[in-house]
C-alpha cells in the first residue's frame, strides 16, 4: 500500500506561481544543473506541479535546444500551466535579478575594481556550488538510470567529455542516436527512463500528471506555429532598428542572436563563443575582464549564460554608447541580455507543442531518454570540473594538482553535500550558511 498522496494538489494560480519563480530567480545558484535540481526537488517532490516523467520529457527537450536548457524548461513548465503569460513571466523572472545583479557588480568592478566582501562570499559559495551540482547528479540519476544500458551511456558520456573533450552537442547527438536504436532493438530499456517508468508515483499525484491530458493553448496548429513565428520576427526587428542609430548596440544585437541560435549544449557551449566575439572581434571587454565575470557568473544566482549581460555592461561603458557611463553599461547590458534570451521563448512557444503530442510515442521519447542518460555523465563531468577548480584554484592541464590546497573549501563541500543530500536542507539555506562561512574565513585569515 502506498502511502504517497494519491491526490493532485490544487492548481496554482498565476499569482503563487509569480512567487515561486521570482523567488527561483534570487536562488538559482549553481549552474544549469543546481537550477534544474532546484526544479526538480520544488517542482516534483514538493509542490507536485509536475510528474516526474512530464518533468523529464520536458528536460530532455530543452537539453537539445540551442540556448540555457535551464531558463527554458522553467519557460516550458510555465508554459503548460499557465500558457505564453506563464511563459513570459517564468523566463523573465529567472534571468531578472541576476541582470540587476550583475549589472551593479560591473559598475562596482569598474569603479574600484575589487570588492573583498564579495570575494569573501563567493568563497564560501563556491564549494557549496560544487555540492549543488554533484547532488543534482545524484537526484537525477537515481531517477533516470533505471538498468545497466542508461548507466553504461552516463558513463560513456562522462569519459567522452572528461577525458577526451568531446564537445556536448556531439555527446547529445550520440546518445539520441543510441536512443533511436534502442527503441528500436531494445524498447523496454529506452521506455520512460528504462523499463520500470521514469515517472513511478513515488511523490504522489501532480496538478500535471502521467497521463494529465495536453492542455487547449499548448496543443500544435499550423496556424498557431505560423502566428508565433511572425510574432517573433517582428519583436526582434522592431528591437533592432531601435538600436539602429548605434552601431556598437546594433553589432551586439546581432552578435547575440547568432550566439543564440548557433550554440546548442548550454551556457559551457556558447562560452567560446562569446569569449572570441566579446574580446577578440569587437574589443568590448579584455580575456582578464572576460574572466572576472564568467567568476561571478557562476556564483551569482541565475543561468550561467549571464555573463553575457557582463559583456554587453563592459562593451557598453568601452564603446560609450551612451554618454553617462552608467547608461552606457546598462543599455549595453541589456541589449546583450535581450537579444540572448528572446530566442528561448521562441524555441519552446514554438516547438513545445509538438513535443507535448510526442510524449507518449516511443520513437521521440527513446532518443530523449538516451539523452537523459548523458546528460547525468555531463553534470558529473561538471561536478568535477567545478571541484578541481574549487580546491585548486591555481590548477592547470599541465600541473593539475599545484598548491595551494583549499582543504576549507573542501570541509565546506563536504557539509553542504550532507546538509543537501541526508538532512534535507533547503539549497537558500545551504548557501546562506556556506557564504557567511567564506567571509569569516577570509576574514579571520585576513587578520593574520
Amino acid at each position: 500500500m502506498s502511502d504517497t498522496p494519491q491526490t493532485a494538489p490544487q492548481a496554482p494560480t498565476l499569482g503563487e506561481a509569480f512567487f515561486y519563480w521570482l523567488k527561483l530567480g534570487f536562488i538559482s545558484f549553481g549552474g544549469p544543473m543546481g537550477q534544474i535540481a532546484m526544479m526538480h526537488t520544488d517542482l516534483v517532490e514538493k509542490k507536485r506541479w509536475i510528474s516526474e516523467h512530464r518533468f523529464l520529457h520536458a528536460l530532455n527537450f530543452c537539453m537539445i535546444l540551442p540556448g540555457p536548457e535551464a531558463i527554458q524548461l522553467a519557460i516550458y513548465i510555465s508554459w503548460l500551466m499557465h500558457g505564453v503569460t506563464g511563459a513570459v513571466m517564468a523566463g523573465v523572472l529567472f534571468f531578472m535579478p541576476a541582470f540587476l545583479l550583475l549589472s551593479v557588480l560591473a559598475g562596482v568592478y569598474l569603479a574600484w575594481g575589487d570588492v573583498p566582501l564579495m570575494q569573501g562570499l563567493f568563497y564560501g559559495i563556491k564549494p557549496a556550488v560544487v555540492a549543488i551540482v554533484l547532488f543534482a547528479a545524484w537526484r537525477i540519476g537515481s531517477k533516470a538510470l533505471k538498468n545497466s544500458v542508461l548507466w553504461g551511456i552516463a558513463a560513456a558520456a562522462f569519459v567522452a567529455i572528461f577525458v577526451f573533450d568531446v564537445g556536448f552537442p556531439w555527446i547529445v547527438l550520440a546518445a539520441a542516436l543510441l536512443g533511436v536504436i534502442g527503441g528500436k532493438f531494445m524498447p523496454d530499456k529506452f521506455k520512460g527512463g528504462g523499463g520500470h517508468g521514469a515517472s513511478d508515483k513515488q511523490y504522489g499525484a501532480a496538478v500535471i500528471d502521467d497521463h494529465t491530458p495536453t492542455p487547449a493553448h499548448a496543443k500544435f496548429s499550423w496556424a498557431k506555429l505560423g502566428i508565433t513565428v511572425a510574432a517573433f520576427i517582428g519583436i526582434w526587428a522592431v528591437a533592432m532598428l531601435m538600436l539602429g542609430g548605434n552601431q556598437a548596440l546594433s553589432e551586439m544585437g546581432m552578435f547575440f542572436t547568432k550566439a543564440a541560435f548557433l550554440t546548442i549544449g548550454g551556457a559551457y557551449a556558447v562560452l567560446p563563443y562569446v569569449y572570441q566575439g566579446g574580446v577578440e572581434q569587437f574589443g568590448w571587454l579584455t580575456g582578464a575582464q572576460m574572466m572576472d565575470g564568467l567568476a561571478l557568473g557562476e556564483t551569482t544566482p541565475g543561468p550561467l549564460i549571464m555573463v553575457v549581460t557582463w559583456v554587453g555592461y563592459l562593451g557598453g561603458v568601452a564603446k560609450t554608447v551612451i554618454a553617462n557611463p552608467i547608461a552606457a553599461g546598462f543599455a549595453g547590458a541589456a541589449v546583450a541580455t535581450f537579444f540572448t534570451f528572446l530566442p528561448s521563448f521562441l524555441f519552446i512557444l514554438v516547438v513545445g507543442p509538438v513535443v507535448e503530442s510526442s510524449r507518449n510515442d516511443l520513437k521521440f521519447t527513446a532518443p530523449l531518454t538516451g539523452v537523459t542518460a548523458a546528460v547525468v555523465g555531463v553534470i558529473m563531468n561538471l561536478a568535477v570540473f567545478f571541484a578541481w577548480h574549487t580546491f585548486f584554484p591555481k590548477a592547470t592541464g599541465a600541473t593539475p594538482f599545484v598548491a595551494p590546497f583549499e582543504w576549507f573549501a573542501v570541509v565546506v563541500a563536504i557539509g553542504a553535500f550532507v546538509a543537501l543530500w541526508k538532512y534535507k536542507v533547503d539549497v537558500m539555506k545551504v548557501i546562506g550558511v556556506c557564504a557567511v562561512l567564506g567571509l569569516s574565513y577570509t576574514l579571520a585569515m585576513g587578520a593574520m
